[in-house]
């Protein structure tokens, strides 16, 4: 089977403020980039939204996927078993971006994936073009709204 990799990144002009993800899927020779921007968000979001935009592109289930991302709280709330313990509890104390985790969880149930750490902004060329995606989408005119997070924080 071969190995599908993710690159991915988040942005946020304010925390919160406009904000944008990017997003690269390569399988062998191929890539495909992705990226949108949101007119009130944070960076974290950014961040998971970069990842959940990877997965809901896919059209295979069962994929073997490595997900890298310059992003702690994601990497580590993966991979260090965070969200494994939010979903246990319900998200007890209100975590943030429930809305969010909850679908990275159910898509994340389709595959085989582990996440790696990538420095930002420094020598990783798929990092560094996922960052010009995100700032790119969070500083563009057409902007979405990010729904769930403009109702819990008006």
């Amino acid at each position: 089977m071969s190995e599908l990799i993710i690159y991915t990144d988040g942005a946020s002009r304010g925390n919160p403020g406009p904000g944008g993800y990017g997003t690269i899927l390569k399988w062998g020779t191929k890539e495909k980039e992705l990226s949108k921007g949101y007119r009130k968000t944070t960076n974290n979001r950014m961040e998971l939204m970069a990842v959940i935009a990877g997965l809901e592109a896919l059209t295979k289930t069962g994929l073997k996927i490595t997900i890298y991302s310059d992003s702690q709280y994601v990497v580590k709330a993966v991979e260090e078993g965070w969200l494994k313990n939010w979903i246990a509890t319900n998200f007890k104390g209100g975590k943030k971006n429930r809305d969010l985790w909850t679908k990275y969880h159910e898509l994340a149930k389709q595959h085989h994936i582990r996440f790696k750490w990538v420095k930002g902004h420094a020598d990783n060329p798929f990092n560094n073009r996922c960052d010009i995606l995100a700032t790119t989408a969070a500083d563009g005119k057409h902007l979405l709204i990010d729904s769930i997070y403009e109702a819990e924080n008006p």
